[in-house]
């Protein structure tokens, strides 16, 4: 995912994933989490994270929906199915092509100010670089 964005042209992103941690428990920990996510210009979600991961991006849906963010469900490579969380909560189902996807973050991505191609992307947990 991470080379799809950083080698699409004349598009400049910042990578506002939180770090992995265990479902959220600490008031501490969810207030560092929303000030990050709160930055983000739109929500990625790989469909194909969803059965593991459910609790994280089922928080992270409902934390985007929350503050007006769109979101953008990505589905694997291959993929017949898409869950039906991410159908409802998607503005745009993509496929797993770079092109897709950075076309999709131009469509839906909420103006950061910064420069007309930079996006500020939240990854589901799926999404994060190792």
């Amino acid at each position: 995912m991470v080379e799809f964005l950083n080698d699409a042209t004349n598009f400049y992103w910042h990578n506002l994933s939180v770090p992995r941690h265990d479902p959220v428990s600490s008031k501490e920990l969810t207030y560092q989490l929303h000030n990050q996510m709160r930055d983000a210009d739109a929500f990625l979600i790989i469909a194909g994270m969803y059965a593991v991961h459910s609790d994280w991006i089922e928080y992270e849906i409902n934390f985007a929906r929350r503050i007006g963010r769109p979101i953008i469900g990505i589905d694997t490579w291959g993929s017949t199915r898409t869950t039906l969380a991410i159908q409802n909560a998607a503005k745009e189902i993509v496929g797993w092509t770079g092109a897709s996807i950075v076309s999709a973050i131009r469509r839906w991505a909420l103006p950061s100010g910064n420069a007309p191609t930079l996006a500020r992307i939240i990854a589901s947990k799926g999404l994060r670089p190792r």
